[in-house]
């Protein structure tokens, strides 16, 4: 009897010390073909390494990640409100929770008028800033949505930027200064820099007023480029000009909203005198400013150019940030068709932008219809959603590559999370890896398989317990709650 209570109580000691020696960690997996989307399964880590072992080396840290996410443009939010309130609901729970959904952590939204707005506009149309006002594509879209948002997700980060000032404000060109009555094209009269500085302080306050704290601002989205429906062209030289009275001007208000310049392509829209933008910028900045601690670093567009350009930059502004704000799928690019955009989307938002350094990545609109709408002419008339609805029911939703991509990035890294170096053994030629420790301490990691096998690999931290991965091939795999 006394040997088998000893048995008894060595069993009984084993099971319950399992849990110490294994830790269940989150795997969610979507491969090309669209067969998983997302799909969520568990796995105990401590089991041994596998010939393909990847180990995380938290010992060496780069950027501090601010998060992943999508434009909340008008059109967005148009289509989120046209959904069963219930059925949004769900949906915005799903996509920005961090605790039951994929946590997504930052939005876009445009200050006045964007390409996907109801129609064109600035914040302030009649001369006079006593004029300036929200309009109702704030009031009954965009904040709506954002407020429902922040109310699952208090911690979203919001960043802003204007696609044109008011047309009162604005000039023909620096050298031939008369006024410009066009929403297209045209520079910002210096005269009136002081004038667009308070508008940006008004905007900032009055989103402030509703609950809706603006995290960051860059002057002027896609500055180089004055083709669009609405747009302003602001070279580096004019940029720095207005930053030293829009720094000033936040300071004195109290507002610490980061500013970000450029906002714009990797390769300057081929403008010889634009090359280095950030650099020149920088350089031209008043050192002596109220604010200038605000100006913090370079926004980047990808639909020109090479993400090698954020090497170069990087080398040359080492103490400045770098973040990745825009870019699009559409009919140009074959946007839903996911087993061509997939990896080749990961690979180049995510793993190309963070790996230099990148401490954000949002995409452009989050949802569109099936008819890519709604959007004004003149502006993108080829663009598809993150998401695609159904505007004949408002309930059937289409998933793309730019959704899901931002939803395994969001997964691995929470806001605040570090990004951290990775070991990979030589037989791992088909798999990329970028890892994250996060602020509670465990690790998440993104692999993407550009391979036609399906990979087994192992991962976790160095000479700690790990955990055995399928990483299917053409696949996307986010593990996430690796124990340190």
């Amino acid at each position: 009897m006394n040997m088998t209570r000893h048995i008894f109580s060595l069993l009984l000691l084993s099971l319950l010390s399992v849990p110490t020696l294994a830790k269940r960690v989150e795997i969610y997996t979507t491969t090309a073909d669209g067969q998983k989307q997302l799909e969520h399964t568990t796995a105990v880590s401590g089991c041994s390494q596998s010939p393909c072992h990847i180990a995380l080396v938290p010992a060496t840290a780069y950027q501090e990640m601010d998060g992943f996410g999508y434009a909340i443009t008008y059109s967005a939010a148009y289509n989120l409100l046209k959904m069963d309130p219930a059925d949004r609901h769900a949906f915005l729970v799903r996509t920005y929770s961090p605790t039951k959904g994929y946590g997504i952590s930052y939005a876009r939204i445009s200050i006045g008028c964007s390409d996907f707005s109801s129609t064109e506009y600035s914040l302030c149309d009649k001369p006079g800033l006593e004029n300036f006002r929200l309009h109702t594509d704030e009031t009954q879209y965009v904040i709506p949505i954002l407020k429902e948002i922040l109310a699952i997700n208090p911690d979203l980060k919001i960043m802003a930027a204007p696609w044109t000032c008011p047309k009162w404000m604005k000039v023909k060109s620096l050298t031939d200064r008369v006024g410009y009555d066009s929403w297209t094209a045209g520079s910002l009269n210096p005269v009136h820099y002081q004038t667009y500085a308070d508008y940006f302080v008004r905007f900032v306050q009055a989103f402030a007023a509703e609950g809706i704290p603006v995290y960051a601002v860059t002057p002027q989205n896609e500055p180089l480029n004055r083709g669009n429906c609405a747009s302003l062209y602001m070279p580096w030289a004019e940029e720095a000009a207005f930053v030293n009275h829009l720094a000033t001007a936040f300071a004195r208000a109290g507002i610490k909203t980061k500013i970000y310049c450029f906002d714009h392509n990797y390769n300057y829209d081929n403008i010889a005198d634009q090359q280095d933008y950030p650099v020149n910028f920088f350089a031209a900045l008043d050192p002596d400013m109220e604010g200038r601690e605000l100006v913090v670093g370079s926004a980047w567009h990808d639909y020109g150019g090479n993400v090698a350009e954020l090497d170069d930059i990087n080398s040359k502004a080492p103490d400045k940030e770098v973040i990745f704000t825009e870019t699009s799928i559409g009919t140009w690019n074959d946007g839903r068709n996911l087993s061509k955009r997939l990896l080749a989307d990961m690979q180049n938002l995510v793993y190309n932008t963070v790996t230099r350094r990148s401490k954000a990545v949002m995409v452009w609109n989050f949802m569109l219809d099936l008819n890519r709408g709604p959007n004004l002419d003149g502006g993108c008339q080829t663009c598809f959603g993150a998401v695609d609805i159904d505007q004949n029911d408002y309930r059937t939703l289409s998933f793309n590559s730019h959704y899901f991509v931002m939803a395994h990035a969001s997964l691995a890294a929470q806001p605040g999370a570090r990004r951290i170096e990775v070991s990979m053994p030589g037989t791992a030629q088909d798999i990329g890896c970028v890892a994250f420790r996060n602020p509670d301490g465990s690790y998440g990691a993104v692999l993407i398989n550009q391979g036609s096998a399906d990979q087994q690999v192992s991962i976790g931290v160095t000479e700690k317990p790990v955990a055995r991965v399928t990483v299917p091939a053409r696949s996307i795999v986010t593990v996430t709650r690796i124990a340190g």
